[in-house]
């Protein structure tokens, strides 16, 4: 039987709290899968003479990265599953340092979408606490909480769960502590706590259930085992009178004073710029997606490194202090030892390339945990069966180590702090890194702790070079958080006549000017980039074209017939607002579709009541959001509650709920609260809001048309060059189409009805206060069902709806139009439109619209799915509405 094989025979049978049971008396009481979790060590502590080692959390016992990182990964699954997807991304995980500060971590991870925070032990300068809590039990017990984003831990208000994780529930005083204190900041009706295990006694438990009741809120535990600690009577003291009895059997000396040797080798990990550390500061959803697109390329980094540093086999490098190189470290539940990814997969390794080293160890350092634990995961996938890659850190803890199969810590390595601590100079640690047969350590720590005491003789990486064959050191820069600076002085709104062709008092643009900026491209070029993926439908626009004569006439037309009816649905949905919103609410009309309408409630509101409704266009982009630093000016200038959202239509109810989303996530994300985001429209034939003028689906012609009667503005802007974090969305103001304008002359026939259709505007108003008006969402059910009966799939590619099938024929590759049989007069510009462009108009029964455009599914500019021609006479193909209605 091999060398190695034996030892696992060893590790497999001893467990590694023997030594402890049998000398104290303690014993673990539960499950037969504490065992596999913990074993027993003993400290110098007045307050506990036990330490429970956990063979999973890869602090004191060296293991699998993948085993670590999942442990925690499956704890937090565990609690979204719990919690819900939608209030599992309004959570906040907060761990406790230092153990805990990886485990929390990955178990935010977890969650996916929740952002993390640890406690930290380390002051930084700068920075001021938003709170803190004491930890009994521990050596060192302050803990503080300094969170760059001060509002984190009040998450998403009274009603967002706070999870806290620790490595074990001992007693629960940790836990009752911070939420005691946290709680009289931020009050909260949900907490849930996290741990390996749950060691507590009856008397612990029965005690958090009455301080949950206490605080009224509900508090859930999750763990991955649990069981209970059965502590003798003297334990205490017979287990302090046990340490000092082998501290004296094997007395301390001082490490050797040597140079640090030559294989110590600096790996440059190009960690990505803008991601923290860890979570002292506050780690967010987007650093971790960033962490994640760069750990494999640091992995390869770290490995060719290994590679070219690599001693030969035949050095005993693997030898501890004592020349023992079978000791190894305590029972490890990972029975087969073999990696759980990557098998054979890792490029490092290859038969050109020299052989990896058979044993590497990332060590960590104290509170940073979760970055050596991920250069682990992503060096253990590179290298597969290649070779064992194992984890650990660094710590304050001092324990006692005892060299026997049946003691969880069996060597330790003593070396002086080398990150200045706030507290002063002393001891340091790492366990069961001596005598366990490493062939290699990456020793990672932060830049604050990259100092001379690090380097010097004595220190961690020559105590580690003296049981190592070759010492790496990677250096994670420490985060800074971002001075508090004062707001950004917010731009004041464009108005016409510089901005727009509308009056000024009419609407002001919260918009940033980019007239002067070359943004258009071809249609068909925009929508194979936009369904391609390449682009964004929002980083461009489409040219805009004037229409020509004949479709110019039939907007004059259909304007003629339907002015009296778009009055009545301005004027109802207006009174709608004024009794359920009033006496003075905020107009926001959603650019560009919605300005329009906006206008012609404020002007409704002047004729009837003499109220001079205030009256702004907003950008929203959908999968992008709402414009928040237009949001932030409103909130500045208006209280957000008196804000009414308004848009022209509904389509399937992709904005409603676009709009919902951003306006959640803006809160969340520390934003002025009290916006309501629902919407109000002249139409809503989808059943998708409760304010609406009417559910009919009819044309309202200012969806005809592009910039030439939405104010000579175009849909709007975003795109990362243009529009920075502080910046309103883009727009353009097209000065050169003026003698095509009709803005002012669609508001102006539709306000000379207002008088003629006030009755039936009091009348209609009277019934829809009375009714019910919940959305019926029948139209989404519409736009599912025929996206799946005509093969395409993608609701985002089905335009339900008039305004919404007029975009798709004026800026969109249209495939096909489906319009409900027998459809009248609102309909003429959409059948002219589409035999100006080749594309087939089906009559079908059943539809809840007056018609319906189909975008081409699988566009190319050599597959339009008619003869692709552009409108004839230079009529429009591009571009008519707001940016929220791409696809």
């Amino acid at each position: 039987m091999s060398e190695r094989a034996t030892r696992e025979e060893t590790v497999n049978v001893v467990w590694s709290g023997n030594w402890v049971a049998e000398r104290l008396g303690v014993a673990l009481e539960g499950g037969d899968e504490l065992g596999d979790l913990l074993g027993l060590a003993l400290r110098r502590n007045p307050k506990r003479a036990h330490l429970l080692v956990s063979n999973v959390l890869g602090k004191h016992v060296p293991q699998l990265p993948s085993v670590v990182h999942g442990a925690g990964y499956e704890l937090g699954e565990r609690v979204r599953a719990l919690l819900g997807p939608q209030e599992a991304r309004r959570a906040v995980v907060l761990g406790y340092a230092e153990t805990a500060t990886g485990l929390g971590h990955a178990v935010a991870d977890g969650l996916r979408d929740a952002p993390y925070l640890h406690s930290t032990r380390r002051p930084v300068a700068g920075v001021a606490p938003a709170g803190g809590f004491e930890e009994s039990h521990s050596h060192a017990t302050s803990h503080l909480l300094l969170p760059e984003d001060r509002d984190l831990l009040a998450g998403g208000g009274p009603a967002s769960t706070l999870v806290l994780v620790d490595d074990e529930f001992s007693t629960g005083n940790t836990v009752l502590n911070t939420v005691r204190a946290l709680h009289a900041l931020h009050p909260r009706e949900r907490y849930v706590i996290v741990a390996l295990v749950d060691m507590r006694s009856p008397a612990d438990r029965d005690r958090l259930t009455a301080f949950a009741a206490e605080i009224g809120a509900r508090v859930d535990l999750v763990t991955r085992a649990a069981g209970t600690v059965s502590l003798p009577d003297g334990v205490l003291e017979r287990g302090q009178a046990l340490v000092a009895e082998q501290e004296a059997r094997v007395p301390a000396s001082a490490p050797p004073s040597v140079p640090v040797p030559a294989h110590v080798t600096r790996v440059a990990l190009d960690w990505p710029a803008g991601v923290p550390d860890g979570g002292r500061h506050g780690f967010t959803p987007d650093h971790r997606a960033a962490l994640e697109a760069a750990l494999p390329a640091m992995a390869e980094r770290i490995a060719t490194a290994l590679d070219a540093g690599a001693p030969d086999r035949g050095d005993d490098h693997g030898q501890g202090a004592d020349g023992d190189r079978d000791r190894i470290p305590a029972a490890e539940p990972d029975r087969d030892r073999s990696p759980a990814r990557g098998q054979g997969q890792g490029r490092v390794g290859d038969q050109d390339r020299v052989r990896a080293p058979r044993r590497v160890l990332v060590l960590g350092f104290e509170e940073l945990m979760y970055a050596p634990l991920r250069l682990g995961t992503a060096l253990e996938e590179l290298l597969g069966a290649r070779a064992e890659v194992r984890y650990s850190t660094t710590t304050r803890s001092p324990v006692l180590a005892v060299d026997d199969p049946g003691y969880a810590i069996r060597t330790r390595l003593v070396f002086p702090a080398h990150d200045d601590p706030a507290d002063g100079p002393g001891d340091r640690y790492a366990y069961n890194v001596a005598g366990a047969g490493f062939d290699a350590v990456v020793a990672v720590v932060d830049s604050t702790a990259d100092t001379p005491a690090l380097h010097a003789p004595g220190g961690l990486l020559a105590r580690l070079a003296e049981h190592t064959g070759q010492v790496l050191l990677a250096v994670v820069p420490s985060y800074t958080p971002t001075p508090v600076q004062e707001p950004a002085v917010l731009p004041e709104p464009l108005r016409g006549p510089d901005f727009s062709s509308y009056a000024p008092d009419e609407v002001g643009w919260l918009l940033q000017d980019l007239s002067d900026t070359e943004l258009e491209a071809p249609t068909e070029e925009r929508e194979e980039a936009i369904q391609s993926g390449g682009a964004h439908y929002a980083e461009s626009l489409p040219v805009e074209y004037q229409p020509s004569p004949a479709y110019q006439a039939l907007f004059t037309a259909a304007l003629e017939t339907s002015a009296a009816r778009i009055a009545r649905a301005v004027g109802t949905v207006t009174e709608t607002v004024l009794a359920e919103r009033g006496p003075r609410p905020v107009l926001v009309s959603l650019a560009r579709a919605g300005t329009p309408v906006g206008v012609l409630m404020r002007r409704w509101a002047r004729h009837r009541h003499g109220l001079d409704l205030p009256h702004y266009a907003i950008s929203i982009v959908r999968g992008r959001g709402i414009d928040a630093t237009a949001l932030r000016w409103l909130a500045a200038h208006h209280d957000p509650a008196d804000v009414v959202f308004v848009d022209g239509w509904t389509g399937k109810g992709a904005i409603t709920r676009e709009l919902a989303a951003a306006v959640e996530a803006f809160e969340a994300s520390g934003g002025p609260a009290g916006f309501d985001p629902e919407i109000a429209v002249l139409a809503d034939p989808g059943g998708c809001v409760r304010t609406y003028g009417t559910r009919e689906d009819f044309l309202i012609p200012s969806a005809c048309l592009n910039s030439t009667v939405s104010g000579l503005i175009s849909r709007t802007v975003l795109r990362a060059d243009l529009v920075g974090p502080d910046d309103f969305h883009g727009g353009k103001f097209y000065r050169e189409l003026a003698a095509s304008d009709v803005s002012n002359h669609f508001l102006d026939t539709v306000a000379a009805r207002f008088d003629d259709v006030a009755a039936e505007v009091d009348d209609a108003t009277k019934e829809l206060l009375a009714a019910d008006r919940a959305p019926t969402w029948e139209g989404w059910a519409a736009v599912e069902r025929i996206s799946e009966e005509y093969g395409i799939h993608d609701v985002n590619l089905v335009k339900p709806g008039v305004g919404e099938t007029t975009r798709v024929l004026l800026r969109r590759v249209p495939w096909k139009i489906l319009a409900r049989r027998g459809a009248g007069p609102d309909l003429e510009h959409i059948r002219l439109l589409a035999e100006q462009r080749g594309v087939p108009v089906e009559e079908v029964d059943d539809l809840p619209y007056s018609c319906v455009g189909l975008i081409h599914p699988r566009f190319t500019r050599g597959a339009t799915g008619a003869d692709g021609r552009a409108v004839a006479g230079g009529s429009p193909v591009a571009d008519g509405g707001e940016a929220v209605r791409e696809a």
